[in-house]
This record gives C-alpha cells, structure tokens and sequence, in this order.
C-alpha cells in the first residue's frame, strides 16, 4: 500500500469518494492488508499540499509518527518511514527509527528522500540545494552517518561536507543487528546512483514491460557489481479493478480526466516538471491523466483477471515489488485482495505471507 498517509492518496481527483488519509481510516486499512497478507505500507513524506479544489495531500500524518502506530497495531506487515534527509538531524533520526522498529518487533522500513519540493524547503528555512548531485550528496553523508549510529559501539566523530559531530552514539539499535531495509526512489542518473550504493530496494516509475526490462536488468547487475549484493526494484502502481474491463476503464476517465483536480495536477507539474511546457501535447496529456490517476504511476486498470496479468507481465519484466494505491483504499482494497492475490499466488508471481526479507 502506497500513499495512504496523504488526504487524497495519490488520486488528484474532485470525486467525493476520494480518500481522506484520517488515522481511523488508516488503522482499518492497515489491519485489512495485515489480515489479507500485503507486504508493506509506504507513505509519503510531504509538508505542505498542491492547493486545488481537493485541496491534494494536504492532510498528511508524519510517517514516523505513522509507522510508529501501525506498527504497533498489526501483526507482521512490513511498515515504512519515509524521511526527508534534509529535514532531520540524522542522529536523532537513527533513534527515532531505531525506537519505532523496537516498537514493531522488527518489522520497520526507512525510505529516504533527497527532497525536491522547493517550497517545503523553504517552509521550514531550509536551503534548497538546487543542482541535483548536491541534494544526494548531502542524503549520501546523512546516511552513512545513520548507518554508524546503528552499528557503533562506541562514541564516533564525523567531519564531513555537511556534518560536523563530536562523540556519537546511539542506542537502541535495530532489533536486525546492522540496519533496516531501506529503500530510495531514484529516476534520474543521481537519484539511481544513490539508490545502488546505500540501499537495498530502487524505487522508480516505470513505463511499460518491454521497454523497462533492459534497463531493469541492467540496474540489477550494476547494483551487484557495486555493492555485492541483490537489488530489488519496486514501482509505484495505481488500481482500478471492476467486475468488467469496461466499467473498470470508465471509472478511471470519469475520476482522473472528467473528474481532475486540474489546478492541483498543474502545481505538481510546474514544481516536479519545470519544463513541462516543452512536452509535445498528446504526451502531456497522457502525463497529466497519469499524474491524476495515481500520481504518475503505473495504471493498473481492469477485472481482477486483467490487472492480475498485467502485475505478471510487470513481474516478467524484472519488477520486485509494486506499490498500490486506490481512489478509496478501504473500498477497493478488499476486492483486490480476495480476486487478485490468489491469481497472483496461483501463477507463482507472490507467496502469499511473504515478508519482505530485511
């Protein structure tokens, strides 16, 4: 599950049935995948929404704080923090982290985030490095800094680019020994780089099955030749499952085309996508339907027969893991547990119970 933390999930849609990201809602959601067996829950870290007549993502539960919760009300699900390298003292992070994964009996999970919401830098007076390779070389020094919090047995000093500290320790450290499974979303040169040397799962968007399945295998082998070790890669997916391909297909037009928050999906591109303007008209448009489909994910749409064979072609094609989200995660979630993970354990693409290892 993907998103849920957020007032609208990652639908950027006016449709009243739109999610609405409270606690209560969350709890449910959480012990619903917990019971149906899903792997994981991902939130996503934003400080401040992208404005509209849905007001997108402005609701938003802090996704320490979050894990914290849910962790300690579900049973063997996976659950992940996502955190902003810039936003928080990486010492006081490894604490917080390494506290809640006590909290979970060592089921969390840390996303990392180099940040690229310029506003929310400033929101909170922080400088926003705005060439790229400076943003993951900070996120690259606070890492290696989390790591040695966790593994130190004794006071440690760092004096590097960004970070200057004297006699670190922290305790606890995670109920794994070393680290929690981390993950990092990486699209571009920069972003991927960071992701093969410092985590365990590359998190990126994903056109379609023949064209990704070079490149997938290719991150896989340099992530081995870098650092020994196998890399998974997941995706971010949105779903629309429906008794009929057709009643499937007219939902997604009537919630993400009729049915757009235009002035929301208008702000993420100008702030994501600065030169939007420059994307030939046809290719714009099919962004855009994406981006209020399920904030630029894969669209998952059809009969659970369709969407469970379009998850196995994206299993083909070398993806480890998807990331879900729904217009109304509680409504929809049940039917795709009850008709799509069975044809998914059927066809051998997942086990069902399956935690992701650490």
């Amino acid at each position: 599950m993907f998103g849920a933390n957020c007032s609208g999930g990652l639908a950027i849609t006016t449709v009243p049935e739109r999610w609405d990201g409270s606690w209560a809602a969350n709890l449910l959601l959480a012990r619903i995948a917990d019971e149906a067996g899903l792997d994981f829950l991902l939130p996503i870290a934003r400080w401040a929404g992208f404005g509209g007549a849905s007001d997108f993502q402005r609701h938003v539960l802090e996704t320490i704080v979050w894990a914290t919760g849910l962790a300690a009300h579900t049973e063997r699900i996976r659950v992940f923090a996502t955190v902003h390298a810039a936003f928080f003292n990486p010492v006081v992070a490894a604490k917080q982290l390494a506290t809640a994964d006590h909290i979970s009996g060592g089921r969390l999970g840390l996303n990392i985030v180099a940040g690229w919401n310029k506003p929310e830098f400033e929101m909170l007076g922080l400088e926003f490095r705005h060439e790229h390779a400076e943003r993951y070389a900070y996120a690259r020094e606070w890492v290696e800094i989390v790591k040695q919090v966790w593994t130190a047995r004794k006071p440690f000093d760092c004096a590097g680019r960004f970070f200057n500290l004297r006699g670190v320790i922290g305790d606890p450290k995670p109920l794994a020994g070393s680290h929690l499974p981390l993950i990092s979303a990486g699209g571009s040169a920069d972003g991927q780089a960071f992701a093969l040397d410092n985590v365990d799962i590359l998190f990126t968007t994903f056109a379609n099955a023949d064209d990704e399945k070079p490149r997938l295998a290719a991150l896989k082998a340099e992530g081995a030749r870098r650092g020994g070790r196998a890399m998974r890669i997941f995706a971010p997916a949105y779903v629309v499952c429906r008794a009929s391909d057709a009643e499937a297909q007219e939902y997604h037009r009537h919630y993400a085309v009729e049915s757009a928050d235009d002035t929301a999906v208008d702000r993420l591109l100008a702030l994501s996508m600065g030169n939007a303007q420059t994307v030939p008209a046809d290719v714009l448009a099919a962004m855009r339907t994406r981006l209020a489909g399920g904030h630029g994910g894969l669209p998952l749409i059809g009969t659970p027969e369709t969407v469970a064979a379009q998850i196995a072609t994206l299993a083909d094609a070398g993806l480890d893991g998807i990331a879900l989200s729904f217009v109304d995660y509680l409504a929809e979630l049940p039917l795709f547990a009850a008709e799509v993970l069975p044809r998914l354990e059927e066809a051998g693409v997942r086990a069902r119970g399956a935690q992701l290892p650490p």
